[in-house]
């Protein structure tokens, strides 16, 4: 606490915001202060204040050895000076008999008969209070349902009383009658009396989060699988993290290990890691760690219990320590509860849980499904193609695995998978065989085989080190061909990567015409060079100067490049090498597309095409077909793309995983996809290709992809789905140790916080959204970013309400603006703003609100000065309709009318083709007309001004917005 409250005012003050932070040690050390701070006055009511938030602080921070000891403050305040206690604060105090309860029967230390006790004294100061008995036998009924009593009578003299005032909330009572149903065994009716919890009709604090997380099991059990995926997601998500709610992560946990996805709960435990340290509860610490115990027994079942797995800090954990480690506590925990209940009760319930079978081989939970296998550290993570037919001996292995790269086959990676294991290995020993050559030159081989992993991960400089080192040891072993070769290598990857960081077009084709030059002089001055040699250089010279015309978009390069692809092709074509005549035949056609020329660069590809089928290689098909697909998205044929690209990934599979690559093939089928009004379909395949790309490729692009993923998935409305893959992301160790780079981790955050948004969780998006906003003030590179960011942080304070910090931070957002114009977020923004001010506020807040729409004016004027064209709504008519709203909230109902006859006459009048501008006209017509006849009293002029917008609608066909204006005219017409 920053200072200590001196006055009540100031004490309430503290309260109030510390009531507004998340549970947790800092809002319980803070709470703690406060009643410091608060007895310290001769208000005794200030004190009782500061208890109460105290004691919800250790509620629901999971610290439920202090809340008694609260609360025996309170009750003897209450016992002393019962006239500080106004009518709220008394509720209070009978409500929190229960929380003590709870607090009680979760502390295995405290007697069985002090939870007695305690249940008698609350049942006689509830009778002395003249209160209904239904809370206590409600809480008579929870005792003996944790003790493991016969629970048939109790469970009546509860469920079949009255609710009173201080009985749980609907939700709560809901999800213990539906518990009582499902230890029954009767999992139909234990969902039947869900169903409210379930569908979202009641909730609370802890609801539905808790009910979710019980009833995940018994959907899936029932069938209802697709309801389990989706409450699973919603449900994990209010309880992530919270120590109070331990026992609701680990049946999420366990709900994971029963239906195939290990691999998403190892996910989960890794981000709750706290709570082993967190939840000091001792009931919610044994549920949490049964969850953790069933997912990590089900992993080691499966033969990975060495995978690491996240734990205690301290120390490394195995899954197998780890699952160790959790049962010895648990079966402990367990022992305590039982021992002093006189039952065993826990014990047994433990074990159920632990020996239950799974449910389902596969439930697909969230988009970005993933196997054990991929449960490695992102450093770790390598292509694992599947391995091909290898010859027994080690100079076989080696003779065949060259033979294979001069051929590109996709074969050949397994052969220098398996040879780099090898060579790595303490006990190698290389063959004495002039056929193989020494080990310098195989380990220079290795090092080409790195170099093009590095290069395909667009980690130039990696690349060129490597293929450096492999040149060295190819003069050692005297191989001068390949040692040209990697050093041609390295002229050509270094001059991607001088194009890659170059922000000058002029410095990236100077360095690509320079290493081509490098090139031919090397070529001219090499002598006795064999014919596949002579053709790898000549492809490296094509390859240069297709790479420069695509950096420079400059025609006068196209000449140049085609003539360098023809010479490959010609001197491929003069000695039959099939896989030097494809690559130069699919340079010509990617430079025709660079040219401009579509349709010739498509005739190339169908000329390559006929020769690939018949003669092959048929390995290279699969890149033939996704750049002609390429093309005919060029060409704006989507569905000749789209048949291309899926052939491509089809023929593609017939391969060893990883050996062809198929990431830009998804990425593409994926635009295809898009443009044929596919949109399930497109976002699978950018999963696909956000999935490949980060497990072959770079980890950048295939954050790229997936954040495209994501904003898609919110688009499709799919806000759940959108926040758990986000979720899944932003765990990422690259991501959460802040490798990656700062701006593209900022925007999936952004998503995230809108996907929040749009899922009406207003709290977390608001706190991302300042987040965001604070970080990119210092985006100096970037302010237009920071505009956006801004702006929609402002919309959401005003959303909650904080109209003076939505104010702050909006000017920020115009300040920013001012660098670098967004004249529609910032438009949008004010105007949001000024409703949300206007409507909350009324006449009182029209002045402010006014001056929101004043600021948005004057962006209007900007955009139009600047000839900004609106890629939404004119800036003008939107603006005019607002002035006309917020004067209609605030009861200035001419200013309102006049406001939006104006936006009526900038809208025009609607035409045939529908669509946005006319559903704006018909809302205008709609207010304008309630305004004028419900408020102003002048229904002939609204039924006038009605009756002659339906029957223009209807003329045009429009009927959802005729049907609108009718019912408005109807309404009119009865008053």
């Amino acid at each position: 606490m920053p200072t200590t409250p001196q006055t009540i005012d100031e004490l309430h003050e503290a309260l109030q915001e510390n009531g507004r932070r998340p549970y947790g040690r800092t809002r319980t050390v803070t709470a703690e202060e406060l009643v410091d701070a608060a007895a310290q006055f001769a208000e005794p009511v200030a004190l009782v204040h500061a208890l109460f938030e105290l004691q919800e602080a250790y509620t629901y921070g999971s610290e439920p050895r202090k809340s008694p000891v609260v609360f025996a403050r309170l009750l003897t305040l209450f016992d002393e000076q019962p006239d500080i206690f106004d009518e709220r604060l008394r509720h209070l105090l009978f409500w929190r008999f229960k929380w003590v309860a709870a607090a009680l029967r979760a502390l295995p230390e405290i007697p069985l008969a002090s939870l007695r006790q305690w249940l008698t004294e609350m049942r006689d100061r509830y009778e002395k209070a003249d209160l209904g008995l239904q809370p206590y036998y409600g809480q008579a009924y929870q005792l003996a349902a944790h003790v493991g009593d016969d629970t048939a009578l109790a469970y009546e003299l509860w469920a079949g009383r009255s609710r009173t005032r201080l009985s749980d909330c609907e939700a709560c009572e809901i999800c213990e009658r539906a518990l009582y149903h499902l230890v029954a065994g009767d999992d139909e009716r234990a969902l039947r009396v869900w169903e409210p919890v379930l569908a979202g009709k009641e909730s609370c604090q802890e609801e539905p989060a808790r009910s979710i997380s019980y009833a995940l099991l018994p959907l899936v059990r029932a069938g209802r699988t697709e309801e389990a995926r989706r409450l699973h997601l919603a449900g994990y998500r209010g309880c992530r993290r919270n120590p109070s709610m331990a026992g609701e992560v680990g049946r999420h946990l366990e709900f994971c290990a029963l239906t195939g996805n290990e691999a998403r709960g190892l996910e989960l435990l890794a981000e709750n890691r706290t709570l082993f340290e967190e939840v000091d509860s001792p009931l919610d610490r044994l549920a949490f760690l049964t969850g953790v115990d069933v997912l990590l027994r089900r992993v080691e079942s499966l033969g990975h219990g060495g995978l690491p797995a996240t734990g205690p800090a301290g120390r490394t954990w195995t899954v197998a320590a780890l699952r160790a480690h959790v049962a010895e506590q648990a079966d402990g925990l367990a022992a305590r509860f039982d021992t002093r209940n006189g039952t065993a009760t826990h014990a047994e319930r433990r074990m159920a849980r632990l020996d239950r079978a799974p449910l389902l081989e596969a439930l697909e939970l969230t988009l970005r499904t993933r196997s054990l296998d991929d449960v490695v550290p992102a450093a770790t993570v390598v292509a694992s193609p599947a391995p091909a037919p290898v010859a027994e001996s080690l100079p076989e292995l080696i003779l065949r695995a060259r033979a294979l790269r001069t051929e590109g086959h996709p074969d050949a990676d397994a052969c220098w998978t398996r040879l780099r294991a090898m060579v790595d290995a303490e006990d190698y020993t290389h063959p004495d065989d002039d056929a193989v050559g020494t080990l310098a030159e195989l380990r220079a081989d290795l090092l080409i085989e790195e170099a093009n992993e590095a290069g395909e991960k667009q980690e130039f400089s990696v690349a060129a080190a490597l293929q450096e080192q492999a040149a060295g040891l190819y003069d050692e072993a005297g191989q001068k061909e390949h040692a040209l070769l990697a050093r041609a290598g390295v002229l050509l990857t270094t001059a991607e990567f001088t194009s890659q960081d170059s922000e000058s077009a002029e410095a990236r084709t100077a360095a690509l015409t320079d290493a081509h030059a490098s090139m031919v002089r090397m070529q001219e001055e090499a002598t006795g060079l064999t014919p596949r040699f002579e053709g790898r250089l000549l492809r490296l010279r094509a390859t240069a100067l297709g790479l420069r015309l695509q950096v420079s978009r400059d025609k006068e390069f196209a000449a140049p490049a085609l003539a360098e692809a023809d010479l490959l092709l010609a001197h491929a074509t003069e000695r039959d090498i099939a896989g030097q005549i494809s690559r130069a035949m699919m340079l010509r056609a990617g430079n025709y597309a660079l040219s401009g020329e579509l349709p010739t660069a498509v005739a190339e590809m169908d000329a390559l095409l006929d020769r690939l089928r018949a003669q092959g290689p048929a390995w290279h098909i699969p890149s033939a077909l996704g750049l002609r697909g390429r093309l005919h998205l060029g060409l704006r044929d989507a569905q000749s793309a789209h048949t291309d690209l899926a052939e491509g990934i089809r023929l593609a599979a017939e391969w060893p995983v990883g050996a062809i690559g198929t990431v830009r093939l998804h990425g593409d089928l994926a635009e295809a996809s898009m443009r044929l009004g596919r949109a399930q379909e497109a976002l699978r395949h950018l999963i696909r290709s956000a999935e490949l790309e980060l497990r072959y490729g770079s980890r950048t692009d295939a954050y790229c992809a997936y954040s495209n993923a994501a904003q898609l998935t919110l688009d499709l409305g799919r806000v759940e789905d959108c926040i758990a893959l986000l979720d899944s992301l932003l765990s990422e160790p690259d991501i959460s140790s802040g490798e990656l780079d700062d701006r593209l981790a900022a925007q999936l955050r952004l998503t995230r916080a809108r996907a929040l948004h749009a899922g009406d969780d207003l709290k977390a998006a608001t706190a991302e959204f300042i987040a965001l906003a604070a970080e990119s003030a210092d985006w100096d590179d970037d302010p237009g970013s920071h505009a956006v960011i801004a702006a929609e942080t402002a919309v959401l304070l005003g959303e909650s309400g904080e109209f003076g910090r939505a104010r702050e931070v909006v000017d920020q957002a115009l300040a920013a603006h001012a660098r670098d114009a967004r004249y529609e977020s910032l438009s949008s923004a004010l105007r949001e703003l000024a409703r949300l001010q206007a409507r909350s506020q009324g006449p009182d807040g029209l002045a402010d609100a006014l001056t929101f729409l004043t600021d948005a004016g004057r962006i209007a004027d900007e955009a139009r000065a600047a000839a900004y064209g609106a890629h939404g709504r004119p800036l003008d008519a939107a603006l005019a309709y607002e002035y006309g709203r917020v004067n209609a909230y605030a009861g200035e109902h001419e200013d309102a009318l006049a406001a939006l006859d104006k936006a009526l006459g900038l809208l025009g009048e609607p035409g045939p083709e529908g669509g946005d501008q006319v559903a704006e006209w018909a809302e205008c017509v709609r207010l304008a007309a309630a305004v004028e006849g419900f408020h102003l009293e002048r229904p002939g002029p609204a039924l006038a001004r009605l009756d002659a917008a339906i029957g223009r609608l209807s003329a045009l066909g429009h009927k959802e917005e005729t049907e609108t204006l009718a019912a408005v005219a109807a309404e009119l017409r009865d008053e």
